[in-house]
């Protein structure tokens, strides 16, 4: 297995908050689980880390990041600056190819609310955000956009309340039609309240029951992605 193979395997587990915070990643059990060196390991660790998905501790090592709403105001915030900016951009550039793709996008997310389907749902929501980003064609603007949504994707997965399914997608067909009907003001309102609602939905819960190991979870990626199956999908944003 490749080193952008195991990445993209810990990220996911890592996003869908599948590890509890303060978990230790060791280099020889990840080398073991994978069967690979360490210095691959060490290599996806540090890559891990500089996304701000694992905290690298000097001497100790990598470790999960708990998520903090404390922090996530922060990080909200953040994303409000930088994703009112991309839909104020994307309202005067859009090309009408960008619309149609949007227009297949929300309306995918509505059928797998249909249809009740949670986890393709899930996906979808995140894969929205990241798609706005790329359509600014801005890779400046894609590299921050995509370490806040992947900060904010653990934190909704941690302490976003049941309801935010439905009004997730609604949002996101609101933010669609401004933009579609190049309505900058509009747009830029629709994605400020959007983030806004998303982090209003954030409830500190009162503990976590244990889920399955590191092992578990790895064993049960690579056995997915050898069988063709579908990988674990992350929160919505």
């Amino acid at each position: 297995m490749n080193e952008a193979e195991i990445h993209e395997i810990l990220s996911r587990l890592l996003l869908a908050g599948k590890l509890s915070g303060g978990v230790k990643l060791g280099e020889h059990r990840l080398a073991d689980l994978f069967g690979v060196s360490r210095e691959r390991i060490r290599k996806v660790l540090h890559r891990l880390g500089h996304e701000r998905l694992l905290e690298i501790v000097k001497n100790r090592g990598a470790f999960t990041i708990e998520p903090d709403l404390r922090e996530g105001r922060i990080v909200y915030e953040a994303r409000r600056i930088l994703e009112s900016g991309m839909a104020a951009h994307l309202a005067d550039n859009l090309t009408q190819a960008q619309v149609e793709r949007l227009q297949q996008h929300v309306d995918a997310e509505a059928e797998a609310l249909r249809r009740g389907d949670q986890a393709t749902w899930q996906a979808l929501s995140a894969e929205f955000h990241f798609l706005l980003a790329e359509m600014t064609g801005n890779p400046i603007v894609q590299r921050q956009a995509h370490e806040l949504i992947s900060r904010t994707l653990m934190l909704v997965k941690r302490y976003e309340t049941t309801a935010g399914s439905t009004c997730g997608c609604e949002e996101h067909r609101a933010i669609f039609r401004a933009l579609a009907g190049r309505e900058r003001g509009k747009a830029v309102k629709a994605m400020n309240s959007h983030l806004s609602l998303v982090e209003t939905r954030l409830r500190p819960i009162a503990c976590v029951a244990e889920g399955p190991s590191l092992e578990e979870l790895v064993a049960a990626e690579i056995a997915a992605r050898r069988a063709g199956d579908a990988a674990i999908p992350v929160a919505a944003a």
